[in-house]
């Protein structure tokens, strides 16, 4: 036994030495917001308590656009659309709770209902009375949320890729988020987080492998180590993922955009048929050869798609 015990000693030694060497770091809060944070970003606190990383660009008096970046992704991912936009609407965009700059909440809730309630603290803050709520992959999946809790706000809603379709979704072979949803693995892999794994996660994600550049690589390596952005996405993946019924997606009413990526191998295009086929008042636009990114993959085509359906579409009590 006193052997038995001392192998095990030096093995838990050897794990904890390897653990110190490779374990990567958080990066420093300070440098990030240098990097990230310059104009036009603001740091915003909410009635959450959250202290918001936004940017807020366009006419003031424009229709308010909102959008929502998806799973481990940030607001840099609209670029393109903010760029196309901007000269005719408001343009607003934020790191949600657990990613970018904005960190942590401060309450550890990372639950779909905390989510709706930043966004509606987000609108409440920047005075909108009624928006666009547009959104990407987990993003999208809060706009529907969002839009079940307070269909009274939103003018207009776009999906890009969306999660919450009743489809089955494996992660599509994206090794990052497979391991993030393993019980415990995701956790003490996090505390690693190879530069590759993250380069690997993005490839895999896009079928236009232009969008993955070094920038945006070293970007979404940076902003996941960001203090607190890690411990938040164990807890969501732990979390598990929720469906949507049909009938609740029925009862949304509001103009509804669907923008998907036909080689989307996280969530397949079967998914965006299943919105179309539910949301009483909706349009699908499929991109073929386009992946999980429709925003950056296909940026000028999909803020095209946007700028066309945002002219034509009858936005419930237009705003413009």
């Amino acid at each position: 036994m006193k052997r038995l015990g001392k192998i095990l000693g030096v093995i838990a030694a050897i794990l904890l030495v390897a653990f110190l060497i490779f374990r990567v770091p958080d990066t420093d809060p300070a440098e990030m917001r240098d990097k990230y944070g310059g104009a036009p970003s603001q740091f915003v606190r909410v009635a959450t308590g959250a202290v918001i990383h936004l940017r807020d660009e366009g006419p003031q008096d424009g229709l308010p656009i909102v959008l929502l970046h998806g799973s481990n992704a940030d607001l840099h991912t609209w670029q393109p659309w903010a760029e196309a936009l901007k000269g005719d609407y408001r343009v607003i965009r934020f790191d949600q709770v657990g990613h970018g700059l904005t960190g942590s909440d401060p309450q550890g809730d990372y639950t779909i209902e905390g989510y709706v309630a930043d966004i509606d603290a987000i609108a409440e803050r920047l005075g909108l009375d009624r928006f666009v709520l547009a959104g990407n992959s987990m993003g999208g999946s809060h706009t529907v949320a969002y839009a079940m809790a307070h269909p009274e706000r939103l003018l207009g809603m776009v999906l890009v890729d969306p999660g919450g379709a009743p489809i089955n979704r494996d992660g599509g072979g994206n090794l990052a988020f497979k391991l993030a949803a393993m019980p415990g693995v995701g956790s003490f892999m996090s505390q690693f987080l190879p530069r590759s794994l993250v380069e690997r996660s993005l490839s895999q994600s896009v079928s236009n492998q232009a969008v993955v550049t070094p920038e945006a690589v070293d970007r979404y390596w940076e902003l996941a180590r960001y203090p607190g952005n890690r411990e938040a996405t164990r807890i969501r993946f732990n979390r598990g993922w929720k469906a949507f019924d049909a009938g609740d997606i029925g009862a949304i009413g509001v103009p509804t955009l669907i923008l998907w990526g036909t080689e989307d191998r996280l969530i397949p295009v079967e998914a965006g048929r299943w919105f179309d086929k539910h949301l009483p008042n909706s349009t699908l636009i499929e991109y073929e050869g386009i992946g999980h990114l429709p925003q950056e993959e296909a940026a000028d085509r999909s803020a095209r798609d946007l700028r066309n359906w945002l002219a034509t579409a009858p936005l419930s009590n237009e705003q413009q």
